[in-house]
């Protein structure tokens, strides 16, 4: 069963190429970094700590208005996988007549679209990624 999550900390760094995001355990105290990329960080970080407006739609927008226009709602996002310290994401879409349709995402896209709400969609990890990622040392 997957736990729900939030969004920690943002550690956003011009020293290095990656940054990262710490995801925490909303009813616990597990914690886990992701490593992402500076786009990702800084729109993130943007939406996280302001009512961010950009002056044209940045693709996380254009996510959430291509799934609207098509009359699904964007509903969750889970980190489903860990596979040699890559994390894997799904977004979770809901079709007008009910279907569910997951999405192959990157971690950092499917968050960076979970922001752009208010309040922000849950975001899950599933418990085997949860284990293995609060136990392995990056």
């Amino acid at each position: 069963m997957p736990v729900k999550m939030q969004l920690a900390r943002i550690i956003i760094s011009e020293l290095t190429e990656n940054q990262v995001i710490y995801l925490q355990e909303e009813d616990g105290d597990r914690e886990f970094p992701i490593l992402i990329g500076i786009f990702e960080a800084t729109n993130i970080d943007r939406r996280v700590k302001e009512e961010y407006h950009p002056p044209r739609p940045l693709t996380h927008d254009l996510i959430v208005r291509v799934a609207d226009s098509l009359g699904a709602k964007i509903e969750s996002v889970v980190i489903t996988d860990l596979n040699d310290h890559t994390y894997f994401a799904q977004l979770n879409l809901r079709k007008q007549d009910g279907e569910v349709i997951t999405i192959d995402s990157r971690p950092s896209d499917a968050i960076a679209v979970a922001v752009t709400f208010t309040p922000a969609l849950p975001i899950y990890v599933s418990e085997k990624v949860l284990e293995e990622a609060t136990s392995t040392p990056f």
